[in-house]
């Protein structure tokens, strides 16, 4: 979309009326909208709301300046360093163009008077602290203006103006651009729906499975000499007890420990210090866990010491924790609701 920018165009006027030319007729020739200052009364008090509404309307301002401070307002500023002022207050990129002292000037042209010259040499100097160009005549300044006004239109973009047409183009385009978007972001939900209903499917199956699943783990006592005969367990029964201490990491000898006391439910003073449970059952659990995709071995570094073997949940290890837990948390509150109600009617019976 193409867009036209209005450019302000100030200055003293009787002193540059050809120059303030030079640089409409480049603005003009770029295809695009010079706002100037005859179109107004400068020292016209009703007229400032006018331009300081044109001012706020442009997208570029531009100060011409030679050796003339210009008609002033009722405070002894003069209309063009007002203008000025207002366009940098209001964030419009304003282009600063002042003549090269160097260059040989009409007299008739130049202000004498020392109290002007003094604010015209401040004025000059506040230009300067922003994009200035020097110009020497005319021709140097339809150049310098066309080339600075480039510089700014990539430098400093704005909104500009456009057809009608064009912003109807434009909106239609940005319609179907936020349709697309919509789109596709409804289509990334949707297949997370369908992640998700896969997920679901999948823990049923594994529950199914571990449940039918048993083991039967021995165990060492410190009263033993051998490996005493422990109980059956299901492999759904010894992941709910494993599950909540491995969602960081557990080594493969606390593990051992943690599937006697807590599977196995031998007390702690009862069983040896070091692999109460047998090292190879305990692996061949942990393989049969990771097959069905609940756990895998740890991948956080440790330090070159530690030479223990981790293991943690997967990610569908954890699913499948909150599943369980879940489910574990319903049945007791229904056994609470059954029990509030019993006793309520007790209470009605009695």
């Amino acid at each position: 979309m193409s867009a036209k920018y209005q450019v302000f165009v100030s200055s003293t006027y009787m002193d540059l009326s050809g120059e303030r030319d030079s640089v409409i007729k480049a603005i003009l020739e770029m295809g695009h909208i010079p706002v100037g200052m005859e179109m107004f009364s400068a020292a016209d008090e009703e007229q400032w709301n006018v331009i300081k509404k044109q001012i706020d309307q442009s997208d570029y301002y531009i100060v011409i300046v030679a050796h003339r401070y210009g008609s002033c307002d009722a405070t002894g500023l003069s209309y063009t360093e007002k203008e000025y002022d207002y366009a940098v207050s209001q964030g419009v990129p304003a282009l600063g163009f002042v003549v090269d002292d160097d260059i040989s000037w009409p007299k008739d042209k130049s202000d004498t008077d020392r109290a002007t010259l003094k604010k015209l040499k401040v004025f000059k100097e506040k230009v300067k602290l922003k994009h200035v160009s020097f110009w020497k005549n005319g021709e140097d300044l339809y150049g310098r203006c066309s080339i600075a006004l480039m510089k700014a239109f990539n430098t400093y973009p704005r909104e500009g103006w456009v057809r009608a047409s064009q912003v109807q183009d434009a909106a239609a385009a940005k319609e179907i651009v936020r349709l697309s978007s919509e789109n596709a972001s409804l289509r990334e939900r949707l297949h997370g729906f369908e992640i998700a209903a896969d997920v679901e499917v999948a823990i049923e199956k594994t529950i199914v499975t571990m449940r039918a699943n048993k083991r039967k783990i021995s165990v060492w006592k410190k009263t033993s000499t051998d490996w005493d005969e422990g109980k059956e367990i299901t492999l759904y029964q010894l992941f709910e007890v494993l599950a909540p201490e491995m969602q960081v990491e557990l080594a493969l000898p606390e593990i051992s420990r943690f599937t006697a006391t807590h599977a196995l439910s031998v007390s702690a003073k009862e069983l040896r210090a070091s692999w109460p449970t047998p090292r190879n059952v305990i692996r061949s659990l942990l393989a049969d866990l990771a097959a069905l995709g609940c756990v895998a071995p740890s991948n956080k570094r440790k330090p070159v010491a530690d030479k223990e073997e981790y293991w943690a949940l997967s990610d569908f290890g954890v699913k499948l924790l909150a599943r369980m837990r879940r489910r574990r948390l319903e049945r007791l509150e229904s056994l609470t609701k059954i029990e509030n109600k019993a006793e309520k009617d007790v209470k009605t019976d009695a």
